[in-house]
């Protein structure tokens, strides 16, 4: 098949709901096959119509069980090529009350597994999936956050220290991928407006120039942009998505 005919894929972590599910409509819409990634199996009630044939199930903070999910994916990889890894899952534990976790409150133990999924499930689906990566020229976008470059009034540490890790791991993966053809960008959005919303968030929205919370299809759109031909010569960048918040 020539390769402008070729249906391209997209490897997506942490698809289920905000960023990841805004993601998954924005590249079905302009005719990816989306492969999803997640804990949980594939919910009988879910509209999305590729179906548990395009979703595994992972947990990412077991290594074993990455890696599992890495030879599971390259046997689903007909072609062997992969055009797009967004790695966007990302877990941030909170103490009893729902109270933002400290480097003096957070379990020891919950560091290890929030840089599992936050950190290096990362490197080891893009050193997993580097060939089929390769055959594609393809594109990795690490989802990093604004809670990477500073000290954030929900986010825990661990979560914080982990995003700053990945953005740092960012410019590693593009300086080492790049002679593969294989581009590597993160994107730090802000406060973005899901389900998942902190209480209080609202009023960080008067220290925000924009003067509103994002939008999931907004930050979708620029995952997109960085998978494409139209961000051909961009690569160890991470853009900011947060309203003017970082100013």
């Amino acid at each position: 098949m020539p390769e402008s005919n070729r249906r391209r894929t997209l490897l997506l972590t942490g698809a289920s709901r905000g960023i990841g599910h805004a993601t998954v409509k924005r590249f079905s819409s302009a005719g990816w096959r989306v492969i999803t990634c997640s804990r949980q199996p594939f919910p009988e009630d879910c509209p999305w119509e590729a179906g548990e044939e395009d979703h595994i199930q992972v947990d990412l903070g077991s290594p074993d069980s990455t890696m599992e999910a890495v030879a599971e994916i390259r046997r689903r990889l007909t072609d062997g090529k992969l055009d797009a890894l967004v790695n966007n899952a990302g877990i941030s534990p909170k103490g009893p009350n729902g109270e933002r976790l400290s480097t003096l409150t957070t379990d020891l133990r919950d560091w290890g597994k929030v840089f599992h999924v936050n950190f290096f499930a990362s490197v080891v689906l893009a050193r997993g999936l580097m060939e089929e990566l390769k055959a594609a020229q393809g594109a990795v976008v690490n989802v990093t956050s604004i809670a990477g470059s500073r000290v954030h009034p929900f986010a825990g540490a661990a979560y914080s220290t982990s995003k700053a890790a990945l953005a740092a791991l960012t410019r590693e993966m593009a300086h080492d991928f790049g002679p593969l053809g294989v581009r590597v960008n993160a994107i730090a959005p802000g406060e973005i407006e899901t389900a998942i919303l902190s209480p209080g968030t609202e009023k960080l929205v008067e220290e925000i120039p924009l003067r509103r919370l994002g939008k999931p299809e907004e930050v979708a759109r620029t995952i997109y942009y960085l998978c494409t031909p139209e961000s051909s010569y961009v690569t160890g960048v991470e853009i900011e998505i947060n309203g003017g918040q970082h100013v």
